[in-house]
């Protein structure tokens, strides 16, 4: 018998993110996590919202999207995330260096952030994060719910374990 059933799409979970953010940086173990528990069950899809009090992130989030047109998206934001504090210090010079160490085509992520060619899909991830209420970093949304994990990590790794569970259960 064959069973010709269209798969359906995994449930998403946007993760609005921001490469400068510490806390960003603290929810990596969570997002790890995640990615181990559900694999391609669950679709976790970074969003930008660099905020205006870290001076590089609006690059670093440009470069962030170079990564995923180049296939390493999650290494590259995780590898950034992980090295905040020379993100602060060095800008851009640290994402190309950080886009070399992972093999990626540097010389592309350095012609990307003068051209401008991702700041479009920024914008467009910032203005809907703010119409939908995201006032900081990280902040998840899942099934309809918004998670705010720029006060406090506690708590939301399971809570969004339980919504993916019941969106999962909920496609049968």
């Amino acid at each position: 018998m064959n069973d010709s059933s269209p798969t359906r799409p995994a449930p998403v979970l946007d993760i609005w993110c921001e490469l400068q953010c510490p806390d960003c940086r603290s929810a990596l173990d969570d997002i790890r996590a995640l990615r181990a528990r559900y694999g391609d069950r669950l679709e976790l899809r970074l969003r930008h919202f660099p905020l205006e009090k870290h001076k590089h992130a609006f690059a670093a989030a440009q470069a962030a999207e170079e990564a995923v047109e180049q296939g390493q998206g999650w290494p590259y934001v995780e590898t950034v995330l992980a090295r905040v504090e020379e993100l602060d210090r060095r800008g851009e010079p640290f994402l190309v260096e950080v886009a070399g160490e992972l093999g990626l085509d540097a010389e592309e992520f350095d012609t990307a952030l003068v051209d401008g060619r991702h700041i479009l899909i920024v914008d467009a991830d910032q203005a809907e994060g703010k119409a939908i209420g995201v006032t900081g970093t990280p902040t998840y949304v899942i099934g309809g719910e918004r998670l705010d994990g720029g006060k406090s990590q506690e708590g939301l790794r399971e809570r969004i374990e339980e919504i993916a569970d019941r969106l999962l259960a909920e496609q049968g």
